[in-house]
């Protein structure tokens, strides 16, 4: 629960809904807390001016005519159906008797200041909370005025029930508007995500919908739309120049090695033919530099396949193709391939764990990545044992290539026990190029070959140090049952 809260809090939508939202709940219950104090304070207010005038207007009848006349003047307020109800009277003697009024008994502990207080009093045998003031009269008796606050209750008791529901309303407005906000503004910004994340993917013909509005998400789209065709037509030119460099260079360079392989052959007759002549390619100047120029041109022209690979792979032509693919099965495939080839460098390959591994993509392609790391591996299997160059083997060198799926998704790993990799090259590993160590054979294209193929999937290439060696993983989702 905690989690999914944090995950809900992350959104830029939920919280600018829940910011807005909690202004306009404190913005309505400081409304409804002023109007219940203005409603409470002018009640309380009249009810104190009435209590004040009655006691003026009683006090005045006592200078005029003495105990009996505020005794009359008390009965006809009691009596006369104006606010009997809630009119509060008691006039006593002396010796505190009751002379008028509707109390019972005279208030405890009530000060004689001319200030009104709340007190429960007993009327009519009930008892109840009353605002009341207290007179001492010359003569030693005593005069009360009050006014019962039962109705005066009442209404506050209805107000404040009005602003707690009122403010109940807010807070589910609140909430509400919170989600229905975060939902719209996640329409208008998921169409953009959601295309992003295709043409991340390699459909880069993807566009945002036009969601038909004229508002400020719609010129968003529209300014995408155009920086997405912008990035397209240059892809377009980039591909068209890789093409054009592939039909005027590789045409050319297939023609000077068959040339080359024609001097390489005539020279080889002719050496066939001079019993008397140079016994050895070493001998042969001609010859010699005719078989470099054509390992050279044959290693340009690898890397030149290798580039164009790259390139494919990248702009994700062949996503379309893709198909439930048996990782487990490649990697049988691929350790068959090379068992020869470690055979003879003295390397131990081992199959190991050889659980099933279903992911979505295209065999060919992930053949081809998971014989690019087991090449790799070959090469500095053992180093760390024999400390000698790259691709020596040596006893102790031993390879691993296992599958297994983790936490729903499929995994082919190559593990060697060589020299590892300093993790501070970990994020140069697939630079194109680049090579830790110039004396292995290699071009620096391989890992950045995986890479793109990796990519391409939607997977994660992973490496890790397996103490000694290292351990380079293809990460990908499991294909759908």
């Amino acid at each position: 629960m905690t989690q999914a809260l944090r995950q809900l809090w992350r959104s830029v939508g939920f919280r600018l809904a829940f910011y807005y939202g909690l202004l306009v709940a404190i913005t309505m219950l400081a409304a409804l807390a002023i109007v219940y104090m203005q409603t409470v304070g002018v009640l309380q207010q009249r009810m104190v001016r009435q209590v004040a005038a009655s006691m003026q207007q009683l006090m005045v009848r006592y200078d005029a005519r003495g105990t009996d006349g505020v005794a009359g003047e008390i009965s006809n307020a009691l009596s006369d159906g104006r606010n009997s109800d809630n009119e509060i009277y008691l006039l006593t003697d002396r010796d505190g008797d009751k002379r008028a009024g509707n109390l019972d008994q005279m208030p405890s502990a009530a000060p004689d200041a001319g200030d009104g207080v709340h007190r429960r009093v007993v009327r009519a045998g009930q008892t109840v909370v009353a605002y009341i003031v207290i007179r001492h009269l010359p003569d030693g008796g005593q005069l009360v005025v009050g006014h019962d606050l039962r109705d005066q209750e009442s209404i506050e008791s209805l107000v404040a029930s009005a602003s707690a529901a009122a403010g109940i309303v807010a807070v589910l407005l609140l909430i509400g508007g919170t989600f229905v906000f975060r939902q719209e503004l996640e329409r208008s910004v998921g169409a953009v995500r959601r295309t992003a994340a295709r043409i991340a993917a390699g459909e880069l013909q993807e566009r945002v919908a036009p969601s038909g509005q004229e508002d400020e998400f719609a010129l968003l789209e529209h300014d995408i739309n155009a920086m997405l065709d912008r990035i397209q037509s240059l892809m377009d030119g980039v591909r068209h120049v890789s093409n054009t460099i592939a039909h005027n260079l590789r045409t050319p360079l297939t023609r000077v090695l068959v040339r080359l392989r024609t001097v390489e052959e005539a020279l080889q007759a002719k050496e066939g033919r001079d019993p008397e002549g140079p016994q050895g390619p070493h001998d042969h100047p001609q010859r010699e530099a005719v078989a470099t120029a054509i390992r050279e041109l044959e290693e340009l022209a690898v890397v030149f396949e290798k580039l164009l690979q790259i390139a494919e792979v990248e702009a994700g032509a062949r996503r379309q193709q893709f198909a439930p693919v048996a990782l487990h099965v490649i990697a049988d495939d691929v350790a068959e391939l090379y068992e020869a080839v470690a055979e003879a460098r003295g390397i131990v390959l081992l199959r190991e764990p050889a659980d099933m591994a279903v992911a979505l993509g295209d065999r060919d392609l992930l053949a081809g990545a998971a014989a690019n790391l087991l090449d790799n591996a070959l090469k500095y299997a053992g180093n760390a044992v024999e400390g000698g160059t790259g691709g020596t083997g040596g006893t102790g060198a031993t390879v691993r290539i296992g599958t297994h799926t983790v936490d729903g998704r499929a995994q082919l790993f190559v593990q060697d026990n060589g020299p590892g990799i300093p993790a501070a090259e970990y994020e140069r590993i697939g630079v194109r190029f680049h090579r830790l160590d110039r004396s292995t054979p290699g071009h620096g294209l391989g890992l950045a070959s995986v890479q793109a193929v990796v990519a391409l999937h939607g997977g994660r290439l992973q490496f890790a140090d397996a103490r000694p060696g290292l351990r380079a993983c293809i990460d990908l989702p499991m294909a759908d049952d």
